[in-house]
């Protein structure tokens, strides 16, 4: 319902709606308090509300959806960070389920992540009912997954008016792909890492077909479809 009743905001490209948070971004701050003020009045127009106590309005750095917001930069949630830290030895294929599935929500954090994540993804991949074997080798994915979660990098907000660079490798398992641009100090930095996991039949691809088929799997999430990229 939501995104109907914003479908004309939402194209023009500044705004986001999951569910029933809304974000708004401008350019400045006149430019923001004018989208904001066609939200409020989009909303009153439909009998919608929000309680104050629940928004930020006019602020340079904001949590939505798990992840720390600011003008350049896209972090994780550092409440989000101590879960993870804290996370327990799964004990159960139930509980690793849980593990991935809030470890997919970051993995755009994380180089090479489906590559790292499949031995936990297999142990939960079964048509009969799973057995339980935690071996060291998962309980080392686990603890690596936990680390680099915990260090994983600021990533840079992508300037769709710049230029992109694309690395891409694979290994005989998944392909993952980097997406960097440089910021107003031409340093590179990443905007986002994105891995798959290969079926069996792509397995059999060539090294550079395999390669290949990270980018294209990737692509609207690469945001390929605006600025240069090579």
């Amino acid at each position: 319902m939501m995104n109907e009743i914003f479908k004309d905001l939402i194209d023009e490209g500044w705004m986001i709606i999951y569910m029933d948070d809304i974000l708004i971004f401008s350019n400045n701050m006149e430019e923001h308090r004018q989208h904001t003020l066609r939200v409020l009045e989009r909303l009153k127009q439909n009998d919608l509300f929000v309680k104050p106590e629940k928004c930020t309005f006019d602020s340079q750095e904001v949590e939505y959806l798990g992840m720390i917001i600011r003008p350049d930069h896209i972090g994780m949630d550092p409440i989000k960070l101590k879960g993870i830290q804290d996370w327990s030895e799964p004990t159960t294929v139930k509980a690793v389920r849980a593990f991935i599935g809030f470890a997919n929500f970051y993995r755009k954090f994380i180089d090479h992540y489906s590559e790292i994540v499949r031995p936990l993804t297999d142990l939960t991949m079964t048509t009969k009912k799973p057995i339980w074997e935690w071996t060291p080798n998962c309980q080392q994915v686990f603890d690596t997954l936990k680390a680099k979660f915990v260090s994983a990098p600021m990533l840079l907000m992508p300037d769709k008016t710049k230029p992109f660079i694309i690395e891409s490798d694979a290994s005989l398992v998944a392909t993952g792909a980097v997406l960097r641009q440089t910021d107003v100090n031409g340093d590179l930095h990443p905007c986002g890492y994105l891995s798959k996991s290969f079926n069996p039949a792509e397995r059999n691809y060539e090294i550079y077909d395999r390669e290949l088929l990270g980018i294209r799997s990737q692509k609207p999430d690469l945001l390929l479809d605006g600025p240069e990229a090579k």
